[in-house]
């Protein structure tokens, strides 16, 4: 009898055991926050590239504008260390979670650990992989990656030889950056080289200064984006040869160097958009409405010829 009573207490403790699989009070999000302000967490791929402090530079503006206190962290281009500052923004309490990823394969983990405790997401710039992501808010990546495929064809002309500076490997980005491209050079265009210089500049000029020596010839450059097409200008400025490069962002510094006759083109994007866009649809789940998975911001490239407009 008294072994029966001890197997019934035992299978009462495992069933209240199954019952109370609630996630911790901490990881529940607080639709008003403690002083009934609501509590956004944004996690920035790296905020040593130009592009994305203006995408945080939008976020925090536009949510002081509506009231809303933003904790900002840096993966410095570091995957696991997103994952761990997302899981960090979960434990604080964050009601809606804004991240541009990394890596879109690797920050699927926190995506779905964020949904585990009703946490929404919403991606800026590039996707996640998995789990479920509210909206994405980007520019026309694909579209983009056609625009600097057109212009070459339109002024070099077709078969013209060109060589690809691809950002970091994994990336939604990279990805759909060189697919418009492709789906344009491939048929009219000859990519002599492609290789990858992780979004950064130091390494678009190392991987410029290469590429050159194995392609003497090459006629013009894409890059996945303006860092690299900084670097890559500054690599052909020293071989001594004057080769066309677009890149795409549409930064500062890359409007300058279009002013100044040496970058050709970039494909504009509007990161301060994207951010005020990101915040207004957090605030929009948030309020139980309806969004649209995809949000676009407008592209527009960018030559000499309309650089001050």
């Amino acid at each position: 009898m008294k072994k029966l009573t001890i197997l019934l207490v035992s299978v009462m403790m495992i069933v209240l055991a199954g019952c109370s699989l609630e996630p911790p009070g901490w990881a529940k999000p607080d639709s008003a926050g403690s002083n009934g302000q609501k509590k956004i967490g944004l996690s920035v791929s790296t905020l040593n590239n130009p592009f994305f402090v203006s995408l945080k530079d939008g976020v925090v503006a536009e949510a002081k504008k509506q009231g809303i206190q933003v904790i900002v962290v840096d993966a410095q281009n570091d995957s696991a260390k997103q994952t761990n500052d997302v899981d960090d923004l979960i434990q604080q309490g964050v009601d809606a979670l804004l991240i541009n990823p990394a890596d879109s394969a690797a920050i699927s983990t926190a995506v779905q650990s964020a949904n585990s405790v009703g946490i929404p997401v919403i991606t800026l710039d590039r996707s996640a992989d998995k789990g479920d992501v509210a909206a994405l808010v980007a520019s026309d990546n694909i579209k983009g990656g056609q625009m600097a495929a057109e212009y070459f064809v339109e002024h070099l002309g077709e078969g013209a030889k060109v060589i690809e500076l691809e950002g970091v490997p994994g990336a939604s980005a990279t990805r759909e950056r060189g697919k418009g491209f492709h789906e344009v050079a491939d048929q009219k265009l000859n990519v002599v080289a492609k290789q990858s210089a992780d979004f950064d500049r130091s390494k678009g000029l190392n991987v410029m200064e290469n590429l050159l020596q194995g392609n003497p010839d090459v006629q013009a450059v894409f890059a996945h984006n303006d860092e690299m097409a900084l670097g890559a200008i500054e690599a052909i400025q020293s071989s001594g040869k004057d080769i066309p490069v677009i890149g795409f962002d549409g930064n500062d510094d890359a409007i300058k160097s279009i002013q100044d006759g040496k970058l050709t083109a970039t494909v504009a994007q509007q990161p301060v958009l994207i951010g005020q866009l990101a915040v207004q649809a957090a605030l929009d789940v948030l309020d139980g409405k309806q969004v649209e998975k995809s949000i676009p911001a407008e592209l527009k490239l960018v030559t000499k010829e309309n650089a001050n407009k």
